[in-house]
């Protein structure tokens, strides 16, 4: 299938893909605990194309979804935000290696835009834009991983230097799901 016909198949999804996170506004207001709505949902199982092998993380740009292949044109859907304009990147990756609690050293082009941020924030520190989980691409600089409190309101949009930024419950939830190996594939 050709990338204009997955993108056409994936399109007859919408009305189910809608329901992955944070689609509507709805989605959007804060439960009585303070948290977004989506906090208190598991993960979906939404139509998928069998366009990539089961065991595939597919990141759709446009739609701000990853997506877990499980074959038989089903996948898991988490929201993200992707990379800002310019910083997003599309193709192909592996995912490299697997970080619990990982430390974060701000990469040059972050550092040169935020001067006052520390040369390195520790694993689990609260102001640890990593949060719980890092899943470290084959890519220089990039990784899909949690977010800090502050940052949770940036999902579905883009906002990040490239990296792919998820809820810290669906970090954890697609680390323990993958494998170091796993490809990783992010389109337009």
């Amino acid at each position: 299938m050709n990338r204009r016909h997955f993108l056409s198949a994936l399109g007859a999804t919408t009305a189910t893909a809608s329901l992955c996170g944070l689609a509507t506004p709805a989605a959007a207001r804060l439960s009585p605990t303070g948290k977004p709505a989506r906090a208190l949902k598991a993960p979906e199982v939404v139509p998928f194309p069998d366009t990539f092998a089961a065991g595939t993380v597919v990141i759709s740009l446009s739609r701000k979804r990853l997506y877990l292949t499980l074959g038989n044109g089903q996948a898991i859907c988490y929201p993200v935000a992707v990379g800002r304009s310019r910083k997003a990147w599309t193709g192909t990756a592996r995912i490299e290696a697997k970080q619990a609690n990982p430390a974060w050293i701000p990469p040059s082009d972050v550092k040169r835009d935020n001067p006052k941020l520390p040369d390195i924030i520790p694993g689990g520190a609260p102001n640890n834009p990593m949060g719980p989980r890092a899943l470290v691409l084959s890519l220089p600089e990039i990784a899909i991983h949690g977010t800090t409190a502050s940052m949770r309101k940036s999902i579905g949009s883009a906002a990040s230097y490239g990296c792919i930024r998820m809820y810290n419950e669906d970090v954890v939830d697609l680390f323990d799901r993958v494998r170091v190996g796993t490809p990783v594939v992010a389109i337009a």
